[in-house]
This record gives C-alpha cells, sequence and structure tokens, in this order.
C-alpha cells in the first residue's frame, strides 16, 4: 500500500485577490487518485475543459484536479507548476481543471502560479511507494494558445517515433498523455533511456474552435505561439538536470527541429 507524507502550504492573500477567493488544489492526503483517464465506458473522465486522449503508454496516473475563481484582476495563462515543469493553465467557464501527471517515488510538488508570478497555493508530498519508478528522462511540451493544437514529436536512439497516433513505444518509451485542447502537456517519458542520440520537433498540427479542429489561418489566438519544451532527467534526484527551450511557431503545418541529444 502506498504512504504519502503530506505537507501544504496556502499563500493566497483575500486583500490581493478578492474578498471571496477560490482557488483550491487537491492534495493527496487520502491519496490521488490513481487510474487511467477512462473508467471503462469508453467515455473520458478529465475535462479540461474537454478530455485529452488516454493512449495507454502511462499508467497508473494521478489525476490534479483544482479551481480558480474570483481571484481578481489576475491574468491568465496561469500556471501549473509540477515538479518544476511549468504547465500553461487555463480552465472551464466554472474555473476548474485537472490535468494527469505520472508521479515517481520521492518527493513531488504541485503549485499554482498566477500569470504575473505570483504563487497561490502549493503542496509538497512524499510518494512512497516504490513500485512507481521515477522518470530517468521527461519531455514536456506545453504552449501558450488554447486555441492552438501542437504535437511533440521524439525520434529514439532506435529509430523508433513517437507521436500522437504512435504513442507507445516497443523500448518503454511514450507519450503520457496526448493534449487535444490546447494548451498541453504533451509529455514523453522514459524510465530507462536508450542510449544514444534523442530528437526532439514540434509540430503546429491546427487549430481547435468551437465548431471542432480546423486549420483555418487565423483562427487561433495568437499571431506566434510560443511553445516550452523541458528537458529533464533523473527528475526529483539529487542529480536531476533540466533544459528549458522556448520555440515561436506561426504557422499550420510547422514542424520544427528543438533539441539533439545524447544520453
Amino acid at each position: 500500500m502506498s504512504v504519502r507524507v503530506l505537507f501544504l502550504c496556502t499563500l493566497l492573500s483575500p486583500t490581493i485577490f478578492g474578498a471571496d477567493p477560490a482557488v483550491s488544489l487537491q492534495g493527496p492526503s487520502g491519496g490521488w487518485r490513481y487510474h487511467g483517464l477512462n473508467e471503462g465506458d469508453n467515455e473520458a473522465r478529465v475535462a479540461y475543459p474537454t478530455p485529452p486522449i488516454d493512449r495507454g503508454a502511462q499508467r497508473g496516473r494521478s489525476l490534479i484536479e483544482g479551481t480558480l475563481q474570483n481571484i481578481g484582476p489576475l491574468r491568465p495563462p496561469h500556471r501549473l507548476v509540477v515538479n518544476g515543469n511549468p504547465l500553461p493553465l487555463y480552465t472551464d467557464e466554472q474555473g476548474r481543471f485537472a490535468r494527469p501527471y505520472a508521479f515517481g517515488a520521492g518527493s513531488n510538488s504541485v503549485e499554482l502560479v498566477a500569470g504575473e508570478g505570483q504563487s497561490l497555493k502549493r503542496i509538497q508530498f512524499y510518494e512512497a511507494n516504490n513500485l512507481r519508478t521515477p522518470a530517468r528522462m521527461r519531455i514536456v511540451l506545453g504552449w501558450d494558445d488554447p486555441k492552438a493544437e501542437l504535437d511533440l514529436h521524439v525520434v529514439t536512439p532506435d529509430g523508433q517515433h513517437a507521436f500522437w497516433s504512435h504513442p507507445v513505444l516497443t523500448n518503454g518509451g511514450g507519450l503520457d498523455v496526448d493534449s487535444v485542447d490546447g494548451p498541453g502537456p504533451e509529455m514523453f517519458t522514459m524510465t530507462a533511456p536508450l542510449q544514444g542520440t534523442y530528437l526532439i520537433y514540434v509540430n503546429y498540427w491546427g487549430n481547435l474552435g468551437s465548431g471542432g479542429y480546423n486549420f483555418e489561418a487565423g483562427s487561433n489566438q495568437n499571431e506566434i505561439i510560443t511553445a516550452q519544451i523541458n528537458l529533464i532527467f533523473n527528475e526529483n534526484t539529487v542529480n536531476e538536470k533540466r533544459e528549458t527551450f522556448l520555440v515561436p511557431l506561426r504557422a499550420i503545418g510547422e514542424l520544427l527541429f528543438v533539441k539533439s541529444f545524447t544520453y
């Protein structure tokens, strides 16, 4: 049975954000709810604000849920920072959000950060379930346009190519979740990376509006979409190393090479 120790620090100031702010972040007291995104009826449970697709590459994920309501003049995009990985955060009309993440054993943290940089709420907890293998390599893609759909592409040393239509690799790597409603995240994870050269690409696939997906230029929100790619090795260990890349995308169909690295 998994044992968790919770340290909770709430940093919200009502004098700054209004009389009745509602900022919540579900903590691991009683346990994170580990499950696939689908509950067996082929209907995704998560809404952020619409469901991501569970392609099965990473099981045993935790669902991070919360609300951002009545927080005054703070402007989005806000950020959900998971183990130091900043992910652009948008909510539905009721201020709710939900995101999956694959936590490993050891110390983990989740933080809500306002667009201006103000920390709203932070949870740090220790995951003592040693069966939850930490990610030795994680690549996280997020972007700042909720009306655009970007895709993460990773080529591994043995020539396998992970992307939305081929998320599960035979070498143990794969996409944790394929976010289909903007602005991410999309995550590639390996717990036992192969030695050799890896290639990272980002593709501006199309746009998303009230009528569904489209490929109409200008139907996204920002003229220039800023994609942020975080490359993390040995997450949550004393040997953790990370790099962050900012990539601008302008035209639908654009496929940009981000990084080549050797593990």
